[in-house]
């Protein structure tokens, strides 16, 4: 038997549907639901999505029987899943997914063909393209036993943590990460140094977005481009992440003219695999994205990017596509995050905009950016 909807959960359907995505009257809202888990939080955002007087729309999907599709499908079975879905993603104003997989590593060992033209043929145009373009979206996981054990929490305490994340004021946060967003604005040469990093690109021209609750939750980040060919230099970043089911730890890249030239993991597994996603595409050796993230209470890595790359004091890069609000002219199959913490207890780090120091080991020197350091 499920359990009852408990305040928590309702609270934040409430945030997902009246914040988030600004559901109203008429609109059609996916709610797209991954893994059982996540079902009273779906159940929640559908009574939320009814009482706007919007039409909600389920989708359920079984990591299971998903790993099953992606093993064995054809590439006309998947040409065909992505024109059906296509069709259905255009019809929609608003998508909800809550991600509450039972096995983060359930994607693993599919072959890298499949898992290629799953992404040519599904992702990248029912998603990518349309319902990032085109539709008012909000992604998010769903504080399971799996989510807690990443986190090396207990269930209990994971979910505590989860929900203070989750249920921040996001209108306050907000307005000190648009005095980031206009100094980025102003910015045109970022130098990042660190421990295996020394980095330098332009943002200049490209437009910057400060993320406070709006497409994922938790949030709490400013994002923009780099200019694709102007980074030079060598990165680590040194958050423990997951992509498409496979591990990767301590990833280093060395860039020349905006292209990664050399790339390597913790272990030659990793390394091969990560060689394999730099080769997905053209775009997937270039970065789509840059971002610093802020949120006041995520302070650790837990192999989950909707929460990593919001880490206070923390940056990220996205190999790959780039997204419409801060084009940098980069296509790919991929967008794939990958964090850098440089708070002191992490080795600590420097980020300058055109050579004045405006963050070290994590913290904001500019008074008018102290609102957005962590609580000490």
């Amino acid at each position: 038997m499920r359990r009852v909807i408990e305040q928590r959960e309702r609270e934040l359907a409430k945030l997902l549907v009246s914040y988030s995505t600004r559901v109203s009257k008429g609109d059609v809202v996916m709610i797209c639901v991954t893994g059982t888990d996540a079902l009273p939080l779906a159940q929640a955002c559908v009574e939320e999505t009814l009482k706007a007087g919007a039409t909600p729309l389920l989708q359920f999907y079984d990591p299971l029987i998903q790993r099953v599709l992606l093993n064995f499908g054809t590439e006309d079975v998947f040409r065909q899943i992505g024109r059906i879905e296509l069709d259905v993603m255009k019809k929609v104003q608003v998508f909800i997914g809550i991600r509450g997989t039972d096995n983060p590593y359930e994607l693993q060992g599919i072959p890298d063909a499949q898992l290629k033209a799953y992404s040519r043929l599904v992702t990248k145009p029912v998603h990518l393209e349309q319902r990032v373009k085109r539709t008012r979206w909000v992604i998010l996981r769903y504080p399971n036993a799996s989510m807690a054990q990443l986190a090396q929490m207990s269930s209990e305490e994971f979910a505590d943590f989860f929900f203070e994340a989750c249920l921040v004021d996001y209108a306050r946060l907000k307005r000190g990460a648009e005095k980031l967003k206009k100094l980025m604005e102003r910015t045109s040469l970022v130098r990042i140094v660190g421990p295996g990093t020394d980095l330098e690109f332009s943002i200049e021209g490209i437009p910057v977005v400060a993320c406070c609750g709006e497409m994922n939750i938790p949030d709490g980040e400013c994002f923009t481009a780099p200019r694709k060919q102007s980074i030079e230099g060598q990165v680590s970043f040194n958050a423990p992440t997951v992509w498409e089911g496979q591990p990767f730890e301590n990833v280093t890249l060395v860039f020349r003219r905006g292209k990664v030239v050399s790339a390597k993991a913790s272990t030659p597994e990793q390394t091969k695999a990560l060689e394999n996603i730099l080769d997905r595409d053209s775009g997937a050796r270039h970065v789509g994205e840059f971002a610093l993230g802020f949120h006041p209470t995520i302070k650790c890595p837990m192999r989950d990017i909707l929460f990593d790359e919001k880490i206070c004091g923390s940056f990220h890069m996205a190999l790959g596509q780039c997204y419409d609000e801060a084009p940098n002219g980069n296509k790919s199959q991929i967008h794939w995050d990958l964090v850098c913490i440089q708070r002191s207890e992490y080795g600590g780090g420097e980020i300058y905009f055109d050579g004045k120091l405006v963050r070290k080991d994590g913290l904001f020197l500019l008074k008018e950016l102290a609102a957005l350091n962590p609580a000490m």
